[in-house]
Formats: C-alpha cells, sequence, structure tokens
C-alpha cells in the first residue's frame, strides 16, 4: 500500500536527516531563538553519557521531554509541527557536536546514517482530515477494521505525545492521527480502503477521547436507553423497545476502563471498594455503572440518555404523550404555584415531564434543584444545581439528599426542584413546601398516584421520625397540591396516565380527586395503543390560587 485513495503518498512522521556527517539544515527564523536557548540545556544532560552509543529514536524520546519541560508554561506558539522541527534541530546540533570531537571518529553505533524505526513521541505532521464514512461500512470491512485496529492501537499510543494529542480538539488530532495510522498500516503490511482507514481513526479518537464502542450509539438521537451487561451484550432502546446491538467490548477490563473514564469526569469513582456509582456525562445523560463482585458477568453501564431537543407540553402534545386539554391545565399549575408531584416507574419519563412544566417557572425566580447525579435542564436563568457526593475512601465526607435540601432551605429558594425523592429527605421536602416555598416540584417512583402517597408516609419513616400516621397524613395533605401519573406503555410510548389533586383529610384518610385520566380502548394494525384522554368534568380543586393569578377561566374552559 503506497498511497491512499487520491494516490498521494503522506509525508513521513518525521524527516530523514541525511547520512552521517551532513550539513544539517539551519533552524528557521522561529525556531531558532528556542534553539538557541535550548542547546546549552540538551548538552549539560549529555555531557556525561556516550551520546554516540545511544540511538536517534532514544535521543528524540529524551529531547523531547527536555523541550516540552522547558517550553510548557511560556508562550512560545509553536506548532506541533514546529516542536518537531525543534527536536531535529536539537538532535543534530548534538549529534554534530559529538562528530567533531576526535574520540568520536569510529563510533561504532552511529544511527544518523538511517531514519529511526519508531518516530518520535509526537503528533507532527498533518494528514488529509480523517472524516467518518459518509454510510456504514459492511460487516465484512468493519471485521476488517476492528482486526487492524487490534493490531495497530498499541503502535499508536507509543508514537504519540498522549499529553499533547489531549489538548487538541478531536477534528484536529483526527488531521495528524491519519498519518500515523496509514503508516503503522504500511509497516504491519495491512491492507485498507479508505473508508476503512477512516473507521479505523475514527475508532481510536473514540477510545482516546470518548467512550469507545458507545460512541456511535450516543451519537445516534433514535436510542435513548443504553444497557451494558458486560462486554458481549449491549442493548439500547429505540421507540421504547429494547433490541440487542453488535457493539461488543475487547473484554471486561475495556468495559471498566470507559467506565472509571466516565466517572472520573465528575470526580466519583468505581472499584471494588465503591462497585456501583451514579454518574452523568458531560451532556447531562444519567450513568448508572455497577462492577464485580457485586455485577457477577462483568461490569454493567446503564445510560439514560439526554434528549438533544427540547421537549415541551406542546411537543408532548404532538407526541400524544398528553391531550391539549391537560398540557393546559399542567401549565396553569405549574404558574399557579402548586406543589407538585411527577409518579412513574423507571423509564417512564418522570423527568422529561419535569424538564417540560419547569419551563412554566417565570424567569424572575430563583430555582435550587437537588439531584443525586445533575441531570435536569432548566432554561431560567436564575438556577442553582445542587449535587449530591458519595464518601471518600475513609467513609467520610458524603453529601446527601437531605443535607442539600436543609442547606437549600438557607439560600432563600422561591422554588425547590427535587431529580428524585427516595428516602429520609422527604421529610425535608413536605417541610419547605409547608413553610412557604410554594411552586416545588419533584419525581418519585410509583404506580399509581394513591400508591405515591403511601411511598411518601413510608419515606417519612425511614428518617426515623415517630409521628402518629394521621399526622403524617395531614403533613403530607397541607404539602402536596397535585400528582401527576406518567407510564411507559406496551407499544412504546409514554403517556400521562392520570391528573390528580389532593383535597386535604377525612377522618384519618386523605382525600384525592381526579381531573384526568386515559382510558384504553384497544389497539390498532400497527400495534399502537388506542385509548382517549378524559376529563372527569370536576371543578379543580386549584380554582381559587388560578384565580389568584388571573387563570381560572381558562382553567375551567380546559376542565370542562
Amino acid at each position: 500500500m503506497t498511497g491512499d485513495a487520491t494516490g498521494r503518498t503522506p509525508p513521513p512522521l518525521h524527516r530523514a536527516n541525511g547520512a552521517a556527517g551532513a550539513t544539517p539544515h539551519p533552524p528557521s527564523a522561529r525556531l531558532a531563538p528556542h534553539v538557541d536557548k535550548l542547546r546549552p540545556i540538551v548538552a549539560a544532560r549529555f555531557a556525561t553519557e556516550n551520546v554516540a552509543g545511544l540511538s536517534r529514536q532514544t535521543l528524540a524520546l529524551r529531547i523531547g521531554e527536555i523541550a516540552t519541560a522547558e517550553l510548557d508554561g511560556l508562550d512560545h506558539g509553536l506548532t506541533l509541527l514546529e516542536r518537531r522541527d525543534l527536536v531535529t534541530a536539537l538532535i543534530n546540533d548534538l549529534l554534530a557536536t559529538i562528530e567533531r570531537k576526535p574520540e568520536s571518529a569510529a563510533r561504532p553505533h552511529d544511527e544518523t546514517a538511517r531514519p529511526a524505526k519508531v518516530p518520535p513521541r509526537r503528533l507532527v505532521t498533518v494528514a488529509a482530515p480523517a472524516e467518518p464514512p459518509a454510510e456504514p461500512i459492511s460487516a465484512a470491512s468493519r471485521a476488517t477494521v476492528e482486526i487492524a485496529k487490534e493490531r495497530v492501537q498499541h503502535k499508536v499510543v507509543e508514537r504519540i505525545d498522549v499529553g499533547a494529542a489531549v489538548q487538541l480538539d478531536r477534528a484536529e488530532l483526527g488531521r495528524q492521527l491519519g498519518d500515523v495510522v496509514y503508516e503503522i498500516l504500511r509497516e504491519e503490511k495491512l491492507r485498507l480502503n479508505k473508508r476503512e482507514q477512516d473507521c479505523l481513526v475514527e475508532l481510536l479518537l473514540d477510545d482516546m477521547l470518548g467512550l469507545g464502542p458507545l460512541e456511535p450509539l450516543l451519537a445516534d438521537d433514535s436510542v435513548t436507553d443504553i444497557m451494558v451487561n458486560g462486554p458481549n451484550q449491549v442493548y439500547v432502546e429505540r421507540g421504547g423497545k429494547l433490541e440487542l446491538t453488535d457493539v461488543k467490548f475487547r473484554d471486561n477490563a475495556h468495559v471498566m476502563n470507559v467506565a472509571t473514564r466516565i466517572v472520573s469526569q465528575v470526580g466519583r469513582r468505581v472499584d471494588e471498594s465503591t462497585p456501583l456509582c451514579d454518574a452523568r456525562l458531560m451532556d447531562g445523560s444519567r450513568v448508572n455503572i455497577i462492577i464485580p463482585p457485586l455485577a457477577i458477568d462483568g461490569p454493567s453501564i446503564s445510560i439514560r440518555k439526554f434528549s438533544k431537543k427540547t421537549i415541551t407540553l406542546d411537543v408532548m402534545v404532538q407526541q400524544r404523550n398528553i391531550s391539549e386539554e391537560m398540557a393546559t391545565v399542567l401549565k396553569i399549575a405549574a404558574r399557579s404555584r402548586l406543589n407538585i408531584l411527577i409518579s412513574g416507574g423507571t423509564g417512564s419519563g418522570k423527568t422529561t415531564l419535569l424538564n417540560a412544566m419547569s419551563q412554566m417557572i417565570d424567569p424572575g425566580e430563583r430555582i435550587v434543584t437537588i439531584e443525586d447525579a445533575a441531570e435536569l435542564q432548566l432554561q431560567q436563568p436564575h438556577v442553582v444545581r445542587l449535587e449530591t457526593r458519595p464518601p471518600n475512601l475513609e467513609g467520610h465526607g458524603e453529601i446527601t439528599m437531605r443535607d442539600l435540601v436543609k442547606n437549600a432551605l438557607r439560600m432563600r429558594p422561591d422554588r425547590i426542584i427535587l431529580g428524585e425523592v427516595r428516602g429520609s429527605e422527604a421529610v425535608d421536602m413536605l417541610q419547605a413546601m409547608n413553610t412557604g416555598h410554594e411552586g416545588s416540584l419533584g419525581t418519585i417512583h410509583a404506580n399509581r398516584p394513591r400508591e405515591a402517597l403511601t411511598r411518601l408516609e413510608n419515606m417519612i419513616g425511614m428518617a426515623g421520625i415517630n409521628l402518629p400516621a394521621k399526622a403524617v397524613r395531614t403533613q403530607i395533605a397541607a404539602a402536596i397540591d397535585m400528582i401527576v401519573q406518567v407510564s411507559r406503555m406496551r407499544d412504546g410510548l409514554r403517556r400521562v396516565t392520570h391528573i390528580m389533586e389532593v383535597v386535604g383529610m377525612e377522618g384519618d384518610v386523605i382525600t384525592t380527586q381526579e381531573l384526568f385520566s386515559y382510558e384504553y380502548e384497544g389497539e390498532d394494525a400497527d400495534g399502537r395503543l388506542r385509548g382517549t384522554f378524559k376529563s372527569s368534568g370536576l371543578r379543580p380543586h386549584f380554582t381559587p390560587k388560578a384565580a389568584y393569578f388571573g387563570l381560572d377561566r381558562a382553567l375551567l374552559e380546559a376542565v370542562a
């Protein structure tokens, strides 16, 4: 293989410097001051060594480290190519000095007459941009690329300066990495066409900068969930349905490398002492990781992707997640500063609905969000985001949801939003809702609106507070104004199935009234469920609050 698809032979990774004794080219005007500055430093470092016995590769590595140490922190403005030329000039200078010494006349190991077999650890040449293939390559080509990747990956790492590489953006690194890969393929006598070479560079970039085999799935907007069950089994959710992909990891260690990269980005860790972890990706996607010994078949990674497009209540109407009348009621409820609890199962769309409803909050209000792993995407300008912290290696320093809720009350919030209520923080949340922080929002795992109230009652018991059942229920009834139930149905579509108001207490029982519900009617030829969002026709209990904000007429029209 002597050239790329255009017939052009890419430039070599390093320049041959001629035969021994040849006069080296003088450095450029930009490099000359740096050569003059580094020359005595290099000479001093090698003063007591037999330079003639060192290979050019070794010289390149050591002088490159010296140059990097001296240039770092300086505003030198040198490109990677110029830095490579600087190292080359210093090598030539050092060898020329040795050649002028009488004792160096018969050097048995002089290697200046031939280029080094392994280039210096620098990304130095700029190849044509390594653009991803326009369409997926065939299964046979992908298998060929995977085999080539196994053979060249460790050589690529040996030949580049990783410290310099991580400072480049993906496009620039791809351009420079393309030429390195080309040379290694030629040395290994591996024949790949242009598209396969481009695919190989993309895979290497994914391993170096991203999450390896998961990168194509993260880039696929149709994928909402990614589930890694060990190295050989990766599932995704598309359109509400799970499907097995052909994505594979090399082994369990490869999965662990990706998991470690995810958690280290957000200052967390996952190891044998902490075998499970909640984290997030840079785009806000939620991640859960569990590793052996808890995960028997290998490390498991679950990623809940965050939609790149903003989901509003109007968009949810278009997607048939909710009716137009229900959307109107939820908008008015959020505007009227009701305390709203969103209930549903795992993956039912609770956080998505919470984000959509939060857009109704006035931009002038101060909002404090509290989450285990920050994933809420509020659009208001005045938002303070708080995130829990796990304990350190000694078991100290943990900050829980309850700690953050207590602290949030001292931050003068207009609204407090809890990503998920799951434990004793329910006590402090209810206290906040009952002490002037109206309009707060939160999510909870429950299958029915009444079950959400029961779970809240149980969570208060988890806090170790011994209160009579009636006192607990009275506090819940006074704090919570509305429960919105969401569900992911068997056709994959997520729907709001109930909008229920909490009215008050009758004896020891919390009383509620249902404003809307979804009634299943059947299934169409495409397997999509048919049903109707029905209004109960009852006058909402929060009508006086809506009237205070001038929204009572619109509310009554929506439920009529």
